[in-house]
């Protein structure tokens, strides 16, 4: 079928995201309409390494279990500048990109510059929304500076922080009380994050968020039910029902996320119609706060006094078909297969209206 869109799904990478980005792509090949759609696999080893088309379904084939499989292949594959030649061979055979690499050097705009440096149509936010979003401290600067509800916070960066800890600390513990949660500015998958409750804790959290990123958000401890709402859109977003997340581990970390069984996703979770009204505005209120295009899922916590505190947006969401973004859309009618269409549709849409611009 000739009149089919080359669909490249770019997926795997080098962030501590690569494995969840690998499980995303195989469900997002796996739907793509094959009426529409000719899917061009590309993955990205965890060394930096762009894999063709046969190197990445070989990688894909290799029998690991879910959220441990990384792509191999590419060995003896040169790195750095002739890594991303190959990556740009790979793109020239495609149409429009669907980008699934989660985390840094795929969320963070890099990604999105190099399709716009090839004008190749992608699926997303583009480079400025993917850089705020994904840097904690602009994102909670973004979400201010629109009279949006975000948590008490402070940002170390680790130059300054070296010259001495002891006075960083202290600095910190004037402006949060404990416990509190440090984490990367860059990152996801709270890969790097820790609950902290005295100093002690507060350093060695710190050397744990330095590790990830050289610069370091510390934030209040919220407590309260933690919703989700999906935005779906470009000009004219949409929010998805509001979901919920349940586990029983201290807070939502990787195990939780991934690998306890006793996690709980809900979509849609049971809120006042009101709630889930305030939810969904000020999610299209973030979106817009970060020029978002696309997609995104935007967490919060419902405090016990009713309030509501935005606690990040995420500009590629995990999209599985047990992820909260599509199980969301799929509570509104839109089904997983629909919505990679979607999601293609407004890619294209952008493209073609940044080319009439």
């Amino acid at each position: 079928m000739p009149d089919r869109l080359r669909l490249g799904v770019i997926f795997g990478g080098r962030s501590t995201e690569h494995e969840v980005s690998v499980v995303s792509a195989q469900h997002v090949i796996a739907a793509a309409d094959r009426k529409r759609f000719e899917v061009v696999p590309i993955g990205v080893t965890k060394s930096g390494v762009w894999l063709s088309a046969a190197e990445t379904k070989a990688a894909l084939d290799l029998p690991e279990p879910p959220f441990k499989k990384t792509l191999r292949g590419g060995e003896g594959q040169a790195r750095g500048p002739a890594a991303i030649q190959r990556g740009i061979e790979a793109l020239s055979a495609v149409d429009v990109v669907f980008p699934l690499v989660h985390g840094t050097h795929g969320e963070d705009g890099t990604l999105q510059g190099l399709l716009e440096l090839l004008d190749i149509p992608y699926v997303g936010c583009g480079v400025a929304a993917s850089a705020i979003g994904m840097d904690k401290a602009l994102m909670k600067a973004a979400f201010i500076a629109d009279g949006l509800p975000v948590g008490q916070h402070t940002i170390v960066h680790l130059h300054d922080w070296e010259r001495d800890p002891g006075a960083g600390a202290r600095l910190i513990e004037a402006r949060l009380p404990y416990p509190c949660f440090v984490k990367p500015a860059n990152g996801g998958s709270s890969v790097g994050v820790s609950k902290v409750r005295n100093r002690e804790e507060l350093l060695d959290a710190i050397q744990v968020a330095s590790e990830c990123d050289t610069k370091v958000l510390v934030e209040e401890a919220l407590s309260g039910r933690e919703v989700e709402c999906a935005v779906l859109g470009n000009h004219d977003p949409e929010a998805s029902p509001v979901g919920e997340v349940r586990y029983r581990r201290e807070f939502y970390d990787y195990e939780a996320k991934y690998l306890d069984p006793a996690t709980e996703v809900i979509a849609p979770t049971d809120l006042p119609a009101d709630v889930v009204r305030r939810v969904q505005d000020l999610s299209l209120r973030a979106f817009q706060a970060i020029d978002g295009k696309g997609l995104s899922r935007v967490d919060f916590f419902l405090k016990s006094d009713g309030s509501l505190i935005i606690e990040e947006i995420n500009t590629i969401p995990g999209f599985t078909p047990a992820s909260m973004y599509p199980r969301l859309w799929e509570a509104a009618g839109v089904s997983y297969s629909e919505l990679v269409t979607r999601l293609v549709n407004l890619a294209l849409e952008r493209h073609r209206e940044k080319r009439i611009a």
